[in-house]
């Protein structure tokens, strides 16, 4: 087994450019901040824009908040108004009652994307989603590799 990792890396390079995969991932809205996380540890941050409205959770459909809480990255769509979306499983049992109680929709479709398709900036502007989190495109390229479906997300204030 000794010999053959080295042959293996030798015939096969790629193998060592593998990211390891993300077991959550954490965004700070305060900070800008979304973080890949395995065993409770920080693999790598990225910078992220948010909506026009960044501070207080989501509470109804248009209201350009991202969510605030625990979620789950639940599906991954490549063809997108954006480079490369993630979906979050926004809104949960609470996030559904807390805006029915004040006859609201809580609103839905909130994703982790890269940058309108088409523009791919080196820096993007602050709070230009509609309530997502947005990375650029070379970000959203390495978020895409080290989670998969089921991944789950923490979003703080």
């Amino acid at each position: 087994m000794k010999t053959l990792l080295p042959l293996l890396l030798l015939l096969c390079p790629w193998l060592c450019l593998a990211s390891p995969m993300a077991d959550m991932v954490v965004v700070h809205k305060s900070s800008y901040s979304l973080a890949l996380m395995k065993d409770g540890k920080v693999l790598t941050r990225f910078w992220i824009a948010l909506g026009p409205a960044p501070y207080g959770p989501k509470l109804r459909e248009g209201d350009q908040r991202t969510p605030e809480g625990r979620y789950l990255l639940d599906y991954k769509k490549a063809d997108s108004a954006f480079y490369k979306a993630i979906h979050i499983s926004y809104p949960n049992d609470t996030d559904l009652a807390k805006a029915r109680s004040r006859g609201f929709s809580p609103g839905g479709r909130i994703m982790i994307h890269g940058q309108r398709n088409g523009f791919n900036p080196k820096v993007q502007p602050s709070n230009w989603t509609n309530g997502c989190i947005a990375l650029l495109n070379a970000d959203m390229d390495r978020l895409w590799r080290a989670i998969a479906p089921g991944t789950p997300i923490v979003i703080y204030p």
